[in-house]
């Protein structure tokens, strides 16, 4: 037994409260070393009435790990527990103190969950993991009105934008295609800025409180939400929180006045008098010195922002908030912002941008979940790059679920390209490399997002190439593609075991996967062959009801427990077992 691979603490993703009765406890070990771990734990307070043993499972493997999980209900909101470890014929207990040949028995050593205070679980909304988002770049997704185009407006057929360049798309554009978006079976879009700006993309705020002109107004924009909640559909709008516009006027103040002005301590300044071009005085989103980076730990500056925030539930009745540049604001705004959002509307979406690990965001007192980057890192190297094998692949993404509570992996936002990366077409160079790309994003744990025009087969390279005006006639749409995102869209939605509950990988090999994800009693199979020559797949399952393949192509066939997949080239297949009886439950 190697113990020096073996690690726990009680925080973060390694011991969290699920729910207002649910502790996850979770022991990293190392990969295949351990054959069995128990949990011994209970009451501190009453430890010798409500003393429990309970068997931990393996929930996920990487290159070097194994990860355990157990589910406990604290017999009083408090837990105190251990870890019995077995290696062969070798046995160790773990505690707060260390490892021991022998059983432990004062539980003042163990671990300890003090109390489960339902205010501090986070709680993300229950809807999130059952929708399908749609991300809409206002000024390229439809023109409804042209009285409000910008001046030099370019025609819509031209799809080769330059990053100052404007189409005209508005608010308008999008109301007229409303009907598009919920036959397509979204339950959610996400809107980038809508707010008064300077750029195209409008990640420059100049007034927090108006809706971009060239876009509409708040009536439209509120007449828009109301008419997405007629049909199903929440809407989360971007805010700009890290920095403003040049426009701002308390930034023009500043430039004005120096260090007279009484905006002065609203922003980073460094030297008086500010200035901008290639070094600016002051510190800014990255060195763009027409983002000026706002002081949010200023009393005023925090107020401000979170009374704009306030101000678009209430006016509008918005349903989320996508946050951006996220890790560059201090925390405790983001506490205060969680606080007065939820206040407002408990089951208010707050999600943030941050590319890499974000625990520290994610501890219940901050966002309900992140942009999946990493994971979308991962989709786009084994399905649309070939970079990396389908093992590597499993451990990447086993090792990111591992990593983050189970609430926090079924809000997460999970995408496949956005406004700030190529369109996943271009980057695969094969339209059968997205359908499998697609495919396990709508898997994954979490909400699966489609970037605008993805599903008719747009294209484009890095920003600005992907943010080409939205392609409408639908001679030049692929619509088989269309086709096949509206099967999976209603074939995510008519599952539930594809919305929540467990997610395993559970073959691994070469370029061909399976996974399994199960709810309740509904187990579901996801195969990919991702070569370009037939294979077969032959893997463990829990069921006694065999799986029947619900769509894609190839042929099935079970024997005792377990089921064989023959794949055609870059094909997939899923299979159901409606109301499957777990092995597991089976006395």
């Amino acid at each position: 037994m190697l113990v020096e691979a073996i690690y726990h603490r009680s925080a973060d993703s390694y011991c969290y409260a699920y729910d207002e009765n649910t502790v996850h406890i979770r022991l990293r070990a190392k990969k295949d070393d351990l054959h069995a771990v128990r949990a011994l734990h209970g009451d501190k307070y009453d430890w010798a009435n409500t003393v429990r043993e309970t068997h931990m499972h393996k929930i996920a493997t990487d290159e070097l790990f194994d990860y355990w999980q157990a589910e406990l209900t604290p017999p009083h909101f408090r837990l105190r527990y251990a870890f019995e470890l077995v290696s062969g014929k070798v046995k160790l207990w773990y505690t707060e103190q260390g490892f021991s040949e022998q059983k432990p028995q004062d539980p003042l050593t163990f671990f300890d969950y003090p109390f489960i205070w339902p205010t501090e679980v986070l709680q993300p909304p229950d809807w999130v993991k059952k929708a399908v988002f749609y991300q809409i770049f206002p000024e390229r997704f439809a023109n409804g009105d042209k009285t409000n185009d910008p001046a030099q407006v370019r025609p819509w057929e031209q799809d080769d934008p330059g990053p100052y360049d404007y189409y005209g798309g508005d608010l308008q554009g999008v109301l007229d295609r409303i009907d598009y978006l919920h036959s397509l079976g979204v339950g959610a879009v996400y809107f980038t800025p809508l707010f008064e700006a300077n750029t195209n993309h409008k990640y420059d705020t100049a007034d927090y409180y108006k809706v971009d002109p060239h876009f509409g107004d708040a009536a439209l924009l509120k007449t828009l939400v109301q008419d997405f909640h007629a049909r199903g559909i929440r809407v989360i709008l971007d805010a700009v929180f890290n920095h403003s516009g040049g426009g701002f006027a308390p930034f023009r103040d500043v430039l004005e006045k120096g260090r007279e002005s009484v905006y002065w301590n609203w922003f980073h300044m460094k030297d008086n008098p500010a200035g901008d071009g290639a070094a600016p005085s002051y510190h800014c989103f990255a060195f763009e010195s027409h983002m000026p980076k706002l002081n949010t730990a200023n009393p005023e500056v925090r107020a401000y922002l979170l009374d704009v925030a306030r101000y678009w539930v209430k006016e509008c009745d918005i349903d989320g908030w996508r946050l951006d540049v996220a890790n560059e604001v201090d925390h405790e705004f983001w506490r205060h912002f969680r606080r007065e959002l939820k206040s407002l509307k408990p089951d208010f979406y707050i999600l943030g941008e941050i590319w890499h690990d974000a625990m520290p965001w994610l501890r219940g007192d901050q966002f309900d979940a992140v942009m999946n980057y990493p994971a979308t890192e991962a989709v786009l190297q084994f399905f649309a790059k070939d970079d990396i094998d389908a093992e590597t692949f499993s451990f990447r993404i086993n090792r990111l679920l591992a990593g983050y509570p189970q609430q926090v992996n079924e809000a997460a936002f999970n995408i496949v390209g956005s406004h700030d990366t190529p369109r996943l077409l271009t980057t695969a160079h094969d339209e059968r490399k997205v359908r499998q790309a697609v495919l396990f994003q709508f898997i994954l744990p979490g909400a699966p997002c489609i970037y605008y025009g993805d599903e008719v087969g747009m294209t484009g390279g890095a920003d600005p190439d992907c943010r080409k005006p939205m392609v409408w006639d639908p001679q030049k749409q692929n619509g088989e593609l269309l086709g096949f995102y509206r099967e999976l869209i209603a074939l995510r939605k008519a599952h539930p075991a594809l919305q929540e509950g467990s997610f395993e990988i559970v073959y691994a090999r070469n370029r061909q996967l399976a996974v399994r994800r199960k709810h309740a009693n509904e187990h579901v199979y996801v195969c990919f062959n991702h070569s370009d020559a037939e294979k077969r797949l032959t893997f463990a399952i829990e069921t006694q009801t065999p799986p029947v393949p619900i769509w894609g192509k190839g042929t099935a066939r079970m024997d005792d427990a377990a089921m064989t997949v023959s794949l055609p080239p870059f094909g997939w297949l899923v299979l159901a077992a409606p109301g499957a009886i777990d092995k597991t439950d089976v006395v």
